[in-house]
């Protein structure tokens, strides 16, 4: 994040909880959303300053 994203690699899931792998590591596809708009936010951010 420091220089900005070329590229996210993100595990989703709509329930982590009852995944077949990963589940702990997994973002709820409900929260996807919301923090894709944050990482973007940031990125903007960080590319507007350098």
């Amino acid at each position: 994040m420091a220089v900005g994203l070329a590229g996210l690699f993100i595990e989703a899931h709509p329930d982590p909880s009852n995944a077949k792998c990963d589940g702990p590591s997994a973002l709820p596809l409900d929260k996807l959303e919301p923090f894709l708009v944050q990482m973007k936010a940031i990125d903007d951010l960080v590319k507007k300053l350098r």
